[in-house]
């Protein structure tokens, strides 16, 4: 029987993201739930290997307004119990930052972080990503390092960029699993985004695309072997 890996997503349709093509080919099967469309998070947390929290349209700060948003952030720290991987890309890492106790939340300045934007590893995060990183991101909110874990990354706009919970929680703020497709996709169903402060034009994404998009998917290929590698073959509490 194949490795089951739970994804969850906020925003509906498919999408062949990178992480997911990797997973495939990794061997994994794949069971996603979006949870938005009212799909619900499983009860035993023993059938999965790892799981993936994706990003999406919804705030953190809506937790109280999106009932599926509380059971997620439950659910989140349930997981954690497990000492199973878990990855949180943007939204999906404020969520497990909230359930960790960190603090999450807009710009000082109101401002945007979309496009491609470089980040830098912080003195922990050093074996994990070079000494500058061209990222790709699509988020008006961030979060901040959560007590008890360490910041392995930090940009220029948004300062808190990656961390690390423990040896295999990790929440990303930018956006590795994205696709040409899926960035024409966003660029389309979000321009409007693209006239708030600290976005990115369609044409400098678009140029910086051709240059970026292909080392962050090599990048990718190997902070998941970081992550999921031998950590999914351990064994691992129940979650109670």
């Amino acid at each position: 029987m194949k490795p089951k890996v739970l994804q969850i997503r906020h925003m509906p349709g498919e999408r062949n993201d990178r992480v997911s093509a990797d997973l495939l080919r990794r061997g994994f099967e794949l069971d996603t739930r979006w949870i938005a469309e009212g799909h619900e998070l499983p009860v035993e947390t023993e059938p999965y290997a790892a799981t993936v929290i994706y990003g999406g349209a919804q705030m953190v700060d809506q937790v109280n307004e999106l009932d599926y948003l509380g059971r997620e952030i439950d659910w989140i720290t349930r997981w954690m119990k497990t000492d199973k991987p878990m990855l949180g890309i943007c939204l999906g890492a404020q969520m497990i930052a909230h359930a960790l106790g960190g603090k999450v939340g807009p710009h000082a300045e109101e401002k945007a972080e979309i496009g491609f934007v470089p980040i830098e590893p912080t003195e922990a995060g050093q074996d994990l990503m070079p000494e500058e990183m061209m990222v790709f991101h699509w988020h008006l909110q961030g979060f901040e390092t959560p007590p008890g874990s360490e910041q392995l990354a930090r940009g220029p706009v948004f300062e808190h960029q990656a961390f690390r919970h423990g040896e295999s929680v990790y929440g990303l703020q930018f956006h590795p699993e994205v696709t040409r497709e899926i960035q024409a996709q966003w660029l389309e169903a979000g321009a409007h985004m693209l006239e708030i402060p600290g976005a990115q034009s369609r044409e400098a994404q678009l140029a910086a695309t051709e240059r970026h998009l292909d080392p962050l998917g090599d990048w990718l290929r190997g902070f998941l072997d970081i992550w999921i590698g031998q950590q999914a073959l351990k064994p691992a509490r129940q979650a109670s």
